[in-house]
Parts: C-alpha cells; sequence; structure tokens
C-alpha cells in the first residue's frame, strides 16, 4: 500500500514538473510574438526577451533556496499564496499602452512590459523544478537529478511543438487563453503537492548535513559555464534571427538544442564523454570562427543553420556536461541551481543589456567563443596534465585567440564609421575611388546585409541604384507616374535614402524610419536627402504604427505610391506584411495608387503573401523580377511586388509585370496568425 502511494505521489512530482516546464518555456515564444511588432519585427526584441526571462529564473531559484530553508507548513501556504496571487494576471496578454512611442527605450520598456504581463506567472514557474526537486529529495532520500532532466525534456517539447503544430493552426490570442487556462490547471497540480509534502514533512529522510559546501572556484565554474552557454545561445539566435528572419523558428531551434544538451547531461553522466565532445569543440569552435568571417556569406541557408546548429550543440555539451561532472550532493541543489541560474543571467544581460549600449559591433560573440576555449583549457588543467601538454593547450589557445582577434578586427576595419543600438549595428563603407573608378561606391550595411548604395562618382550621384535602380520593381513604378504631375510618396524604411532620386520637384516624399540611427548615418554620409528636388519629411517610429495615428479622412493626405521597404539586417518585419498592416497602407493610398513590396530575400518567399495580400483587398499583385549582367554597375539582383486597382489601365512601364498565382492551401497572414516557415526558400 505505502508503495502504491509513493508511486502515486512520484507521478504527480513528475506531473507538475512536466507541465510547468511546457509552459514555462511555451510563453516564450508566445509573448515575444506578442509583442514583436511593437519594437520593429527586430531581432534584439528576442534578445530582450531572453534576458528578462533569465532574470526572472534567477529570481525564481533564489526564492525556491529561500523558500526551501523554511519549515514545511510555511512552505506550502507561501507558495500557494502566489499561486493565487498570479492568477490575477490571466490571461497573459500585453496592453497596448506599452507600445514604444519615438523617444522610448526600447530595452527597458520590453522589460517593464513582460513583467507586468507574465512576470508573476513565469517566476513561478520557474521554481516548480528546483522546489519540487527539493522536496523529492528530503521526501525519499534519492537523487531527483532526473527530475531535472524531465523537466527539460518538457521544455524542448513546449519549444519544438511551437513553430509546427501551435503557432500554423492557433491565433496568437487562442494561443494566450489556451495557455492560461492550463497554468490554472498547473496551479492546482502544483498547490496540492506544496500541501502533500508540508504533511509528509516529518517523515522525510534528512540529508541536509550530508553534503559539503561548495568552494568559491568551484561555484564561478558553475556561473562561468553556465553564462557562456547562454552567451553563445543568444548570439547565435542573434545571428540566425537579423540575416534570416525574426520567427520562432529561428528562435526555437538554438534554444531547444540548449534545453536537448541539458537533457542528455542530467539525464545520465553516458552521454557526455570528455574523449568524444573536446575533440568536436574544437570542431565547433572552428566553424564559429569560419561564421565570423566574410566567405560563410556564400553558404545557403540549410548548410548555415545546420553548421551553427551543430556547433552550438557541442558547445553546450560541453558546458553542461561539465556542470554535471562538477555538481554537489542533493543537499546543495537549490544552491547549485542558484548558481546556474546566476550564469544564465549573467550570459543574457552581458548580450541583451551591456553589448548593444558598450559595443559598436557584435563583439560579445567572440567574446564567448574565446571564454569557452580558456573555460576548456582551465577545466584540463584541474586534471594536472604534463607540462609538455598544459604547453600545447595553451600555444592551442592562444591561436584561436588570435584568429578571433584578427577576423573581428576585421569585421570593424575599413568602415567610414561604424554604430550601433537595439536595432542593430550599421556600417558604411566606400569601395573604389571616386577619381579613377567610374563604379566607386558607398554602402550602408545593416549587420552583413546592403541596405542602400549610392555611386561616389558626381555624374552618379542622384542616380538610383542596387535595388533600387531604374530597372528594378519599383523602377517601373516611379516611371508609372502622369506627366507633370506632383507625387505624394510614402516610404517605410529609410536605408541611406535611395529612393530620393526619384522626387521631382513638386513632389513629397514622406519615410517612416524606426531607427534614429539610420536617419543619422543617410544624413552623414549619403547626399541622396539632401540632393533631391522633392519636399522630404522624415517620422521616426514604426512605419506602421506611425501610420494608423495619421488620418485618412483628407484626400490630400493620401498618398500615389506607398513603398514598404523595410527590412532588420534580411529579415522581414512580419506585422509589416499582414492583413492589417496592408489596410492601413491601403487607407492611406490614393484611388488607383499603388502599393510596391521589396520581396528580396535571400532565404524567403514572399510572393504567397503577396497574392493573397491583394486577393483579399482585390487588388491585381505584379512582380517585377530582376537578374542584371554581372557587369551591371547599377543595378542588383531584385524583386517586388506592385498591387494596384485592377481596373486601373496599366501604364507601359507596368506591363512586364508577371501576374501571381494563388498557392493552394496558403493562408492570409493576420497580426492573430502568420508561419513564416511556411515560405523558407
Amino acid at each position: 500500500m505505502e508503495s502504491t502511494r509513493a508511486r502515486w505521489d512520484a507521478y504527480l512530482y513528475a506531473l507538475t514538473v512536466f507541465v510547468s516546464a511546457f509552459l514555462l518555456f511555451q510563453v516564450q515564444p508566445i509573448i515575444a510574438k506578442m509583442i514583436l511588432p511593437w519594437f520593429g519585427g527586430t531581432s534584439a526584441v528576442w534578445s530582450t526577451c531572453m534576458l528578462f526571462f533569465q532574470l526572472v529564473l534567477l529570481a525564481g531559484y533564489l526564492y525556491a533556496h529561500l523558500l526551501h530553508e523554511m519549515p514545511g507548513t510555511r512552505q506550502a501556504t507561501v507558495h500557494t499564496l502566489l499561486l493565487v496571487v498570479s492568477l490575477a494576471v490571466l490571461p497573459v496578454m500585453p496592453n497596448p499602452s506599452w507600445k514604444p512611442t519615438a523617444d522610448s527605450n526600447p530595452t527597458f520598456l520590453i522589460l517593464g512590459l513582460l513583467g507586468v504581463t507574465i512576470g508573476l506567472p513565469y517566476m513561478i514557474l520557474s521554481t516548480t523544478s528546483p522546489l519540487l526537486q527539493s522536496w523529492y529529495a528530503r521526501r525519499a532520500g534519492t537523487v531527483p537529478y532526473r527530475l531535472f532532466a524531465l523537466s527539460n525534456l518538457a521544455s524542448m517539447l513546449a519549444l519544438l511543438t511551437y513553430p509546427f503544430l501551435i503557432e500554423p493552426n492557433l491565433s496568437v490570442k487562442m494561443q494566450s487563453y489556451v495557455w492560461s487556462g492550463t497554468y490554472l490547471v498547473f496551479a492546482v497540480l502544483c498547490s496540492t503537492t506544496a500541501w502533500m509534502a508540508a504533511r509528509s514533512h516529518g517523515t522525510q529522510v534528512k540529508i541536509a548535513k550530508q553534503g559539503e559546501a561548495p568552494t568559491l572556484g568551484l561555484q564561478l565554474l558553475w556561473i562561468g559555464l553556465a553564462a557562456i552557454a547562454s552567451t553563445l545561445l543568444i548570439s547565435v539566435t542573434t545571428f540566425l534571427t537579423q540575416d534570416v528572419a525574426a520567427i520562432p523558428f529561428l528562435w526555437v531551434v538554438p534554444l531547444a538544442l540548449y534545453l536537448l544538451t541539458f537533457i542528455l547531461c542530467f539525464e545520465s553522466t553516458k552521454y557526455y564523454n570528455r574523449k568524444i565532445f573536446f575533440p568536436l569543440l574544437l570542431a565547433a569552435l572552428g566553424c564559429f570562427a569560419f561564421f565570423l568571417g566574410p566567405k560563410s556569406m556564400k553558404i545557403h541557408m540549410g548548410p548555415t543553420i545546420a553548421l551553427i546548429s551543430a556547433s552550438l550543440f557541442v558547445c553546450c555539451m560541453v558546458c553542461h556536461g561539465e556542470l554535471v561532472r562538477l555538481k554537489p550532493h542533493p543537499s546543495r541543489l537549490t544552491g547549485f541551481y542558484v548558481m546556474v541560474s546566476v550564469g544564465g543571467a549573467v550570459g543574457g544581460l552581458f548580450v541583451g543589456l551591456a553589448a548593444p549600449h558598450i559595443f559598436n559591433a557584435y563583439y560579445e560573440f567572440p567574446i564567448g567563443l574565446a571564454a569557452l576555449a580558456a573555460l576548456a583549457v582551465l577545466l584540463l588543467f584541474r586534471e594536472n596534465p604534463k607540462p609538455v601538454y598544459k604547453g600545447l593547450l595553451l600555444a592551442g589557445l592562444l591561436g584561436y585567440v588570435v584568429t578571433l582577434s584578427v577576423l573581428t578586427k576585421n569585421t570593424v576595419t575599413g568602415y567610414r564609421a561604424i554604430a550601433r543600438n537595439f536595432y542593430g549595428e550599421l556600417r558604411i563603407e566606400d569601395e573604389g575611388d571616386p577619381k579613377t573608378d567610374s563604379d566607386a561606391d558607398r554602402k550602408l550595411l545593416h549587420g552583413r546585409i546592403n541596405h542602400g548604395i549610392q555611386m561616389l562618382a558626381p555624374k552618379l550621384r542622384r542616380t538610383p541604384v542596387a535595388y533600387f535602380c531604374e530597372a528594378s520593381g519599383i523602377g517601373h513604378a516611379m516611371r508609372s507616374r502622369p506627366v507633370g504631375v506632383p507625387w505624394h510618396v510614402a516610404i517605410l524604411g529609410l536605408g541611406a535614402g535611395a529612393l530620393a532620386p526619384y522626387g521631382l520637384a513638386g513632389d513629397t516624399f514622406k519615410i517612416y524610419e524606426i531607427n534614429p540611427l539610420v536617419l543619422d548615418f543617410a544624413k552623414t554620409y549619403f547626399t541622396y536627402l539632401g540632393d533631391t528636388p522633392a519636399k522630404t519629411e522624415v517620422a521616426i517610429g514604426d512605419g506602421r504604427l506611425v501610420l494608423e495615428r495619421e488620418p485618412t479622412t483628407n484626400p490630400a493626405d493620401k498618398f500615389d505610391l506607398l513603398v514598404m521597404d523595410a527590412f532588420s539586417g534580411d529579415s522581414v518585419p512580419v506585422h509589416l506584411i499582414t492583413q492589417e498592416a496592408f489596410a492601413s497602407y491601403f487607407q492611406h493610398i490614393k484611388p488607383g495608387g499603388i502599393l510596391a513590396v521589396n520581396i528580396s530575400n535571400r532565404y524567403l518567399d514572399l510572393e504567397p503573401v503577396m497574392e493573397r495580400a491583394a486577393n483579399y483587398f482585390h487588388k491585381k499583385p505584379l512582380v517585377f523580377d530582376l537578374d542584371p549582367d554581372e557587369n551591371d554597375e547599377l543595378c542588383n539582383a531584385s524583386g517586388w511586388a506592385l498591387l494596384v486597382d485592377p481596373s486601373m489601365e496599366l501604364p507601359e512601364s507596368l506591363r512586364s509585370g508577371r501576374l501571381l498565382k494563388p498557392r493552394p492551401g496558403f493562408r492570409m497572414w493576420t497580426d492573430d496568425f502568420s508561419n513564416m516557415f511556411s515560405i523558407l526558400k
């Protein structure tokens, strides 16, 4: 009878831990996707969310550590009260009053928004695994690390089911309701477990004095290993989401691999073997170094994601495998988890908060790699190898650090200017001598992606080039204007100001730009805005949000042409291509006006999104693909979608457009639903 009850008690512990961990990591992509449109769709939103989650996780582990020292009944009372209070914030839905303004600090605004919306439930969820493991250890007298592995298994399942099951089938609002309902079930399970542990407090196995207190050096190792894994996790995620797309799928893959290493390492010591993973670590560190160099730009998306993901997996296996090798006695369990969460928070603070404010480029990635290499050498030194072996290790470490330094220096050398803020890293690059080279130009780079070019030769300085040349889709749109009629043009995304040369005297170009740094660079290093005879206005803020605040009642305020050319790196902000976004655009466009969308992208096929939007709003979707000759100095390969009224008699410049055809089964994107995974090339 007693064994049956103990078995059912174990099932309750396991179920509570599983549900808690599933909710803990399912809410991360849900809440991040909800607020992503408010902050320009940039990859920094996810990095800031990760910082918040790690800070609250640390708070939860500290709470669990302190609660662990209380008598059993008091533990149950305090925890149950917090569970009840946390229900007050359900359902988890961010308040629109948190939407940013032009002078807002996005990082602190996101942290505050998340704190109000999900802070208390998330903290309580984060306490469940260490609390229940400590309760189980005292009750059963057995090592509960498998509960930690179960917790991470649930976390990984939560992440993997999101892009493949949850996101494609449920609206964001429904996701919130389902999550909130499941949290209510968790609250009942957790309070039941707390009182069950309290009632058996007198019969618990006494293990509190069986383990020695960890040394300061050991605690610093715990923190260092966890901090490096966290730093690499966020750095890799930023790399992928900035140059591919800020989508849950690319948030989930690195985090799922990170959690998988926790599962494997804490489930059994047989999965981590130094003889296997230290040689693999050399390969992983070399692979990451390669991706810091320029040649990695030539690799296609699939191999890029695969190689980076595999390298991250190896690095995290080493970090977490070494954590398990250094784990304490179960009596020191909650303190161990506090140190691990401190390390995670340190990594998050470094990448998410400190780096964008103290660095002008992405130095945190190579710093994390160098730190991991150094810590691996330190761990091997703890085994007291022979002097010759120590010398080889130090020489290898020095060579790797020098390599990283050279690669990192190359990313910031030879540029006229480099700066960085919440929205990413901007660089100005000059190529060629305008005195001798007819094709000398100046580029604005966002991350590794070209966001605008200006020719430096005086005779070409006012010529639109690259994605905006006269042979491109936007060139066709600009040539469709009636002769002698001033145009009112809206442009979402300033870049270098490369569309301004199309402006004529009497025209008005209103440009919407979320990043103040882009405006500074466009005015300082490019002459497009100053050269154009058209009147130009620049509104700072997310283009869609600013447009939505502007009136649409006066026909004179409406646009003949609205251009959507907003990118974050090479990723497309999803909220700018949803049904609600298109509705706002068409409200601001005159009858017979044109909506032009830049759909140039290495990784995403945006044509189905354009076709569905055109169909919904009864427009004709025309696509202009440009693949210029390799000797063409003025044009880059590009793709533009122009949405026009079907009754409109097409001018000559638009008749070469390719009419988009529906993709069977493709669903219209809305603010509540989008699935960018379905359009990956």
